[in-house]
């Protein structure tokens, strides 16, 4: 049942996309997204700082019943040498200089020294909250969890905040 209804979530999201509005936003290209925080807060044996970096193609908005939604990949690394590359799409909401950007992203994820999640496959499900800060400037704190949603033998799942700033150009 939870194969089904990831696969009907997948397909409401690419269906969204792709028919989607032309650009809401006339932002710069670019956004870059530079983070850093504790991977796997959650997990006193296995907690680890992280930093990372994610992009985002600004021109590439589309407007759905879903809201404003984009394509974002990135990569995070922690302190152990465990890292995580990824790409997915988020959507992003405005509430005057706070924006709220919910993410769902899957990924390749590497052991490192780090813990050991339980497949190569993972799934990234974030929250960010940010303000603009200046015109093309934002900070915020974002919160996301880590899951193979049970391909592997083991799904011990990761939890993890990070402080964000981001940067369009």
């Amino acid at each position: 049942m939870k194969k089904i209804s990831f696969i009907i979530l997948v397909s409401l999201f690419m269906t969204s996309w792709s028919q989607g509005q032309d650009k809401k936003y006339s932002y710069g290209e670019h956004e870059l997204n530079f983070f850093t925080g504790m991977f796997d807060f959650s997990d006193k044996g296995k907690r680890s700082g992280i930093f990372g970096l994610q992009h985002q193609n600004e021109s590439l908005f589309r407007d759905s019943f879903l809201g404003t939604i984009s394509p974002v990949s990135g990569v995070m690394i922690t302190v152990d040498n465990a890292s995580y590359i990824y790409t997915g799409i988020q959507a992003q909401y405005k509430l005057g200089k706070i924006n709220f950007v919910p993410s769902f992203t899957p990924g390749y994820y590497r052991e490192g020294d780090g813990k050991d999640l339980g497949h190569p496959i993972e799934f990234k499900s974030e929250l960010q909250m940010s303000l603009d800060i200046f015109k093309d400037s934002e900070v915020g704190f974002s919160y996301n969890h880590l899951s193979n949603a049970s391909l592997g033998d083991k799904n011990p799942g990761a939890n993890s905040y990070m402080i964000n700033f981001l940067k369009s150009f």
